[in-house]
């Protein structure tokens, strides 16, 4: 997720504040909140009538770091309608974060502050290939990754500016975004009284003396939504909904919550009839391929139809699976998956400005997984997962951080069942290598055939720490494992 470059996420450096020196903030982007450790709450505005919002809130010079003279920018303490997941967009995709972006959230039902913590700033790893028609659409941003706080109804946010070249990367695989790592500072603001940071109104930094840091800055409070999108999931359904369904309608009921697992043979009969083939002597000694592990359907974690573009978008094979992680914490109980899968699909569409979610399958800690992108489980739909390699693979996400906190054996033996089925209906063995086409990157240039492994970290296709080095050493086993699921 990350991108190794010089940042400074891996450096002890000053995160202490002067008081904000912003101007208060307006009714159209917060409600102020009294200061930070305050015992009593301010009232917040109800949730919306139609359960699922964004809301994006500009973020505003605070300060400046004392070593550098640049501004660090942020919100001050403030109280917002409930969300439970969050991210910082800009407006140009290509410029990156060179900085450390550091929040806290007050717990809607308790009231209590949480630590600071880090949100991964490198995203741009993930997305559609350069050149690419979503790629290169009008309104598509830069961010970060999305981090998942839980249902929140207070915000802080601070972005210090880098520090200086060569003190540290883009983050250390160490300090998770859940809050576990180091960089914790407990229950309360930057220190005030600490070095680091000065300012005052009279010397507030001017636009664009933000080192490092890219223009537009905001930040986005995603509410998922307590229910499924698309209505009661018994009763009728739009269009979109329906034509996202019937994209499986070879494999499940339309207007099902749920792709049910097969057994070998049903696999096998299915896989002849998805190739429209009769089951001949030698076709029975084919194909290698994994039984069909169940998946619960777009339908079935609620997605917004309305939200993603109409369209379908296929390439001609999947020759390949990426393994990421989405960097957005480990603190989620596997029941709020389909939540977090709702967060990351509103932040992927609507504040990032892609057609539909990037990956093509997503794995929680428990093993459940979950349809991706729209276009049906079985066919080749083109994600936005692996930037320069989106052109016949699939993309798989683990929920979670995995850059120090190892993956649960469920979800690494969901991988496996997964790419067993997936990659098999294709006639790729798990354990061999391919070859693939660059669309561009900073590993491989625009043309280049590069020959990996057939389930690849994301690492392998472009330089950046995901998915986590805990879940990358994982891979091996995976690899192994499907291959024994295709019986070879």
């Amino acid at each position: 997720m990350r991108g190794i470059l010089a940042s400074s996420i891996g450096v002890t450096c000053a995160t202490a504040l002067a008081l904000p020196l912003a101007p208060p903030a307006t009714a159209a982007d917060a409600e102020p909140v009294p200061t930070a450790g305050a015992a009593t709450r301010a009232a917040v505005t109800a949730r919306p009538d139609v359960p699922g919002s964004t809301r994006s809130l500009p973020l505003r010079p605070l300060a400046r770091d004392r070593a550098s003279g640049a501004a660090v920018l942020g919100l001050a303490p403030r109280a917002v309608r409930p969300f439970s997941l969050l991210g910082v967009v800009w407006d140009d995709p290509a410029t990156e974060l060179h900085g450390r972006v550091r929040v806290r959230t007050r717990a809607a039902d308790t009231g209590a502050w949480s630590g600071w913590r880090d949100v991964e700033t490198h995203y741009a790893d993930h997305g559609a290939d350069p050149g690419s028609a979503e790629g290169a659409a009008d309104g598509v941003r830069g961010a970060t990754a999305p981090l998942w706080v839980g249902e929140s109804d207070g915000v802080e946010i601070r972005v210090l500016p880098e520090a200086g070249e060569g003190e540290g990367e883009s983050g250390q695989e160490g300090a998770e975004a859940d809050g576990s790592g180091a960089g914790e500072s407990g229950d309360g603001a930057f220190g005030l009284d600490e070095p680091g940071v000065v300012g005052s109104e009279a010397d507030e930094p001017e636009d664009g003396d933000h080192s490092g840091v890219p223009s537009g800055l905001r930040l986005e409070l995603v509410d998922p939504g307590d229910e499924p999108l698309d209505g009661p999931r018994t009763g009728a359904m739009s269009a979109e909904a329906t034509a996202a369904s019937a994209a499986n309608s070879a494999l499940a009921p339309l207007g099902a919550l749920e792709v049910p697992a097969l057994n070998d043979e049903q696999t096998r009969q299915e896989y002849l009839a998805l190739r429209g083939a009769e089951p001949t002597g030698q076709q029975r000694a084919e194909p290698h391929i994994g039984p069909r592990p169940a998946v619960v359907t777009r339908r079935g974690w609620g997605a917004d139809e309305s939200l993603r573009e109409k369209r379908f978008v296929y390439t001609s094979k999947v020759k390949a699976a990426f393994v990421h992680h989405t960097a957005s914490g480990n603190t989620y109980t596997c029941a709020q998956a389909p939540s977090l899968i709702r967060g990351f699909y509103r932040y992927h569409v609507r504040s990032l400005g892609w057609r539909d979610i990037g990956y093509n399958f997503l794995v929680d800690k428990c093993g459940r997984i979950y349809e991706g992108r729209a276009g049906g489980v079985a066919k080749p739909v083109k994600g936005a997962h692996t930037l320069g390699f989106n052109t016949d693979t699939t993309g798989i996400a683990v929920i979670g951080s995995y850059g120090s906190r190892k993956p649960s054996s469920s979800a690494v033996k969901a991988v496996a069942r997964l790419t067993a089925w997936k990659l098999g209906l294709h006639g790729m063995n798990p354990r061999a290598k391919t070859y693939l086409k660059s669309a561009g990157g900073n590993l491989y240039r625009k043309g280049k055939k590069v020959r990996l492994n057939v389930i690849s970290g994301h690492r392998d296709g472009f330089n950046t720490s995901c998915p986590g080095g805990k879940l990358y050493k994982k891979l091996g086993t995976a690899r192994s494992t499907a291959a024994r699921y295709q019986g070879r």
